[in-house]
């Protein structure tokens, strides 16, 4: 029975190496399909049912959100028929839509700049310049504890996608903001960054997401920022400072160099370097 499938699926996928935030996002996608086709024996569902069902719930979503939700039912059949619960993948005819190639927001140096003087507390600083200067997705920073740094190398472990492991690097000035901002904490904790109210515990995606608009609404630069958009900021200027695909590939933890390659497509200031060096 479909009711039947998550747990299984949810043990599997932790095995494998699934993230909590991943599993969480699946589920809520699995209870979408589950609300709409109601419960029932999963060797009868067809491939026009879950067409329908894409097309009814996905109508108003964008292209890359349409492909999420593509993407979940396709891992929930073919994990079904891997294990031989269904004899044959409805979801396997089942496509992504093409989405269009968007150009990353990221923020010029001189917009970085404003930002930092947006940055008051010592928290403010440590986490602004921990993000800008690692490139590391808000996933990876929440997740860190303080033996994780290493202030010798000015390096850091972090677990990304897959919980695959790769080592990033931060500049003086974070090692210098991070360093005062641990010799200031009075607790206990292990966490890289707590929370600024008691209870101190483990600071979450969301209040770091209100930390860094915050910043933003005390800048000059009229942007609501977000973490990603740091990550875009340092990929970016690091293609226009000329390093190599490859090694910013390594730096984000993309599987794929097609996805690097986005910033290195859309970097203006790159283009016209080489135009102006070509033509």
């Amino acid at each position: 029975m479909l009711s039947e499938t998550w747990d299984k699926y949810r043990l599997d996928k932790t095995l494998e190496g699934f993230s909590p935030l991943t599993l969480k996002s699946y589920k809520y996608q699995y209870q979408l399909l589950y609300d709409y086709l109601g419960d029932g024996e999963v060797n009868t569902i067809t491939t026009d049912q879950l067409k329908a069902y894409l097309v009814t719930s996905g109508s108003h979503l964008k292209p890359s959100s349409m492909g999420h939700k593509v993407r979940c039912v396709r891992s929930l059949f073919k994990w079904l028929y891997d294990e031989g619960i269904i004899h044959n993948n409805p979801a396997t005819k089942l496509k992504e839509p093409k989405d269009g190639k968007r150009v990353p927001k990221f923020l010029s140096e001189t917009e970085i700049e404003y930002l930092r003087e947006g940055c008051h507390s010592s928290l403010e600083k440590a986490l602004f310049e921990f993000f800008y200067s690692t490139g590391c997705r808000i996933g990876e920073v929440v997740k860190l504890n303080r033996e994780d740094i290493n202030f010798h190398t000015n390096t850091v472990i972090v677990h990304g996608k897959g919980n695959k492991e790769r080592e990033v690097y931060f500049n003086i000035r974070c090692s210098l903001y991070l360093k005062r901002y641990l010799d200031e904490r009075e607790d206990q904790e292990p966490c890289l960054f707590i929370t600024e109210r008691r209870p101190k515990k483990r600071m979450g995606t969301d209040i770091i997401r209100h930390i860094m608009k915050r910043i933003s609404d005390r800048s000059v630069i009229n942007k609501s920022i977000h973490p990603h958009q740091l990550r875009h900021s340092y990929a970016t200027h690091m293609i226009n400072n000329g390093a190599p695909i490859d090694v910013i590939q390594s730096l984000l933890g993309h599987e794929k160099s097609e996805t690097t390659k986005v910033y290195a497509q859309f970097s203006g200031k790159l283009r016209q370097h080489l135009y102006t060096k070509y033509f």
